[in-house]
């Protein structure tokens, strides 16, 4: 990405072993992340461009000599930030506070939207598939490497259970992985917040019980109709933008926590007596350490019981990848599958 929405697609070198921790992996399948839309909307200008794209799935083809646990030809699936596997946070199941990981497309780490991918602290980043993988499983499996294990995070870190009342706004492929998470951990009823028929109808199939299509304070107001008056016992904010939060901050019941997933694109928000501390709310949520959840949801997604993988809509080549951008930023594509 050369600026704002100028995304241009160009030969670079092959990757290659740069630390004998590395492995290269030849991509499968990559994508385009809603958080992707952030700079194409406001990177400034560069004459030598950034690499992009922080989900893939592919074939390990080479290894540096102290790779332990990978070996060619295996199918894996890479989380959206790459980690040792053995510090103090990983141990804790925080990839995404790693000690010595970070995250791709920084300093000499390259992005996934890309033929393959040098891959740093290969035995703590990716995943093995163990099954025979068939290539309609691929989709389901790349959301593993973001989309699903952000959903995850967000109902788990918002504490849902079959006791609890959610509400999720956006209904971009976060969110509605998040009304699936939600439904996954018991949620018997999850309201989702969102505009676009085909994207609500697909969060319904995932276990919404009930859509609200208006914004602001007319969809605060439908929440708290359908609950009584009191909002919900957790809200899954999966956008980003203030509004979305201000829509949190208004439908969360008191004693209950807004768990946000969606890359905040402000610095200040409402926290005081008036929002959060007089209700007794909690806020939480962050980067997802997907790493920590990936062999947890896998078994699931192998045999078919969810299928996280109907978020994606849209399939294009490498040489697409502008067309994808400007699909999913103008809402005519949910969520973009890239292919070889």
């Amino acid at each position: 990405m050369f600026g704002a929405g100028d995304v241009r697609v160009i030969t670079v070198p092959d990757p290659s072993i740069l630390n004998p921790t590395d492995a290269i992996v030849r991509v499968t399948r990559a994508c385009v992340c809603g958080s992707d839309l952030h700079p194409y909307h406001s990177l400034p200008v560069s004459e030598r461009g950034t690499s992009m794209g922080h989900e893939f799935i592919g074939v390990v083809e080479e290894v540096g000599r102290d790779v332990a646990t990978l070996a060619v030809g295996d199918f894996v699936i890479a989380p959206f930030a790459w980690s040792d596997g053995t510090c103090e946070f990983c141990r804790e199941g925080l990839q995404t506070s790693c000690t010595h990981g970070g995250f791709w497309n920084s300093g000499d780490v390259k992005g996934g939207q890309a033929e393959a991918v040098r891959v740093p602290l290969a035995d703590g980043t990716l995943v093995k598939v163990p099954d025979t993988i068939e290539e309609s499983q691929y989709a389901s499996l790349l959301s593993l490497s973001d989309v699903y294990g952000t959903g995850w995070h967000a109902a788990v870190r918002a504490g849902i259970s079959s006791d609890t009342t959610v509400t999720v706004i956006g209904d971009g492929a976060v969110g509605l992985l998040a009304v699936l998470s939600a439904k996954q951990l018991g949620a018997e009823r999850i309201i989702l917040m969102g505009r676009h028929t085909a994207r609500t109808e697909l969060g319904v199939r995932f276990g919404a019980t009930d859509v609200i299509t208006a914004r602001g304070e007319d969809g605060i107001q439908q929440v708290l109709d359908l609950t009584g008056g009191g909002g919900t016992h957790a809200v899954l904010e999966a956008v980003g933008h203030m509004p979305a939060y201000q829509q949190a901050v208004g439908v969360v019941r008191a004693g209950g926590v807004i768990s946000r997933v969606g890359v905040p694109q402000y610095e200040d928000a409402p926290v005081g007596f008036g929002s959060l501390f007089g209700k007794n709310v909690t806020l939480t949520g962050g980067p997802a350490p997907v790493r920590a959840y990936i062999e947890q949801l896998l078994p699931a997604v192998l045999d078919g019981t969810v299928d996280p993988g109907l978020v994606f809509d849209r399939t294009v080549s490498l040489e697409e990848t502008p067309i994808g951008y400007a699909e999913m930023d103008a809402r005519t594509a949910l969520k973009v599958m890239v292919t070889p």
